[in-house]
């Protein structure tokens, strides 16, 4: 081995550790391993650089903004009240008719929002309904992630592997242009540009239509009652005036790392905390003296201005009280927001057809510019607030998304992607020759991918993963879509942990759960992932 794949080698598992130890946020931990590549002279300047251009990670940077704008509009939250039944409910009954059309709104829709919406609303109907909320609050997150793996918008990891698609892409054409004619490298010979608005859709259907399945019919066994001890803590006498907020911490949050006596909450935000949740249990004991985490939730009393003031802030990642917050847009604006998210969707889908990008040579009409397009109008017809628009952005997201590029490129040039690639490719003569190589492969580069999601996030296994999957369609001298495709599913399929992805852990704060409660029912999920993308992905692009 040469010093490049071994120094890139140790990079990434000091970078692994780092993140599941939470030394620091994902975006920083990614940036230091970009710094130490770059001093290293493994990457240059340019290419340690490069996702912070990239197109695809500015479509994140801008889906956020029209996720902000449709959230604003108060269309969701209509949705969830007339999906939630009221007579005659079960827990079957219930999912059955609401998982469905969570999974179809994630499709199009950022899945971080439509939890923060729908999870405390769902918390309060099955309260009312006396039925228990933690046989809903896991499934709604898992139904979230399967419908965003369905389209090329419904979750960041897609986009940003998107983005790495193009990268190449325009890699391989620039070298394609200074070789006098010859062309170069796997994608330029399978002609692959990206990944269309509905590229994943003929597997990801299948996928979300075995999960839900599973969530509807069969999770609720697996799935804990409500415990004992949040229900005391939330049953506690609230003074006259005041209502009880559940917040979860976000990483703006300017407390954390200080105690609730070095913090004074109640200065900042005119509110009492009565108790504090994390993991899934209340702390016992002084939580006074107890340092804030990101992921924390607090239980608070405050009067009504409490969720005007911060409902929308990202201080908090979820405001939750009993009842809902009407939000002030206009009956014209809200059908205005639906229309312009119906729009982008539409005209990216369109404008990735042939007869339309024909005759429309001079510009581009995909997924970058609709959302271009509709940014600016939401800016500039107020859908959200213009001179805070900077606050609606996840900075570390985009942070980790941009730094992912030089890692991947870093993987790519010093060699260490061909080298592991090469030795996934030789699991099929371990077993007995190629009959059921290409599902070898793809259950081995699935399983990679899936155990990096489970310990650190989804855009970072994601980022790690792509070049493998590149190096193994070249040594194969096929498409690399398949291999790309696999890698989406894979990175976006966090069941068993709450820690890989956000949705899982603000359920988490919201229901209580225990760490042992995502183990428990959503290995399974993995499970049925896992067998559905190896098993369905090469039938659906002649791998076999």
């Amino acid at each position: 081995m040469t010093f490049g794949i071994v120094y890139v080698a140790i990079i990434l598992v000091l970078m692994l550790v780092a993140l599941m130890r939470e030394a620091l946020r994902p975006g920083l931990v990614l940036f230091t391993a970009v710094v130490l590549l770059l001093c290293a002279g493994i990457i240059n300047p340019e290419e340690a650089l490069k996702g912070f251009s990239n197109k695809g990670m500015i479509t994140v940077a801008l889906l956020y903004l029209v996720s902000e704008g449709v959230r604003k509009s108060g269309l969701l939250e209509r949705i969830v009240f007339r999906m939630l039944p009221t007579k005659n409910v079960t827990v079957t009954k219930a999912g059955l008719r609401f998982y469905p059309i969570v999974s179809f709104i994630s499709a199009f829709f950022n899945n971080t929002p439509v939890v923060v919406i729908f999870a405390p609303m769902i918390k309060n109907w099955a309260r009312k309904m006396k039925l228990p909320p933690t046989k809903f609050l896991i499934p709604l997150s898992y139904a979230t992630v399967i419908g965003g793996i369905c389209t090329l918008i419904g979750t960041t990891t897609n986009l940003v592997l998107h983005g790495m698609l193009l990268q190449e892409h325009k890699d391989e054409m620039t070298a394609f242009e200074e070789s006098a004619g010859q062309v170069k490298g796997i994608l330029l010979q399978n002609g692959v540009d990206g990944m269309h608005m509905f590229e994943l859709t003929k597997v990801g259907i299948f996928i979300a239509l075995a999960g839900l399945v599973y969530l509807i019919f069969f999770s609720r066994y697996l799935l804990p009652d409500e415990r004992q001890a949040e229900e005391e803590a939330e049953d506690t006498n609230i003074a006259p005036g005041m209502t009880r907020f559940e917040v979860m911490l976000s990483t703006r949050f300017p407390g954390l790392g200080k105690t609730l006596h070095e913090f004074d909450f109640y200065r900042h935000y005119g509110a009492h905390v009565r108790a504090i949740r994390r993991g899934g249990n209340l702390l016992e004991g002084d939580y006074m003296n107890a340092p804030l985490g990101h992921e924390d939730t607090l239980i608070i009393d405050a009067d009504e201005s409490f969720m005007k003031t911060w409902g929308d802030s990202r201080v908090f990642w979820m405001v939750n009280r009993v009842g809902d917050y009407e939000p002030p847009m206009g009956t014209k604006k809200r059908w205005a927001a639906l229309a312009l998210l119906v729009m982008m969707i539409i005209g990216a889908t369109v404008g990735e057809l042939p007869i339309v990008t024909e005759h429309f040579r001079f510009l581009k009409l995909d997924m970058f510019f609709f959302a271009c397009v509709t940014t600016v109008i939401m800016a500039w017809t107020r859908m959200f607030n213009p001179r805070k628009y900077t606050k609606f952005f996840s900075w570390d997201v985009l942070i980790t998304i941009a730094c992912a590029f030089a890692i991947s490129a870093a993987m790519t040039k010093s060699g260490f992607a061909d080298f592991v690639a090469g030795y996934i490719i030789s699991l099929t003569d371990a077993v007995g020759g190629s009959a059921y190589g290409v599902y070898i492969i793809l259950a081995a580069l699935f399983l990679i991918t899936n155990i990096f999601t489970e310990l650190i996030t989804n855009n970072a296994a994601a980022a790690l993963a792509f070049p493998l999957a590149l190096a193994v369609s070249e040594k194969l001298g096929v498409n690399p879509m398949p291999f790309v495709v696999c890698v989406c599913f894979a990175a976006s399929s966090s069941f068993s942990t709450p820690i890989g992805y956000q949705t899982n852990l603000i359920v988490q704060g919201v229901g209580g759960y225990k760490f042992k409660d995502f183990a428990r029912v959503g290995i399974p999920m993995n499970i049925i992932v896992f067998l559905v993308s190896v098993l369905l992905i090469p039938l659906f692009y002649n791998l076999v």
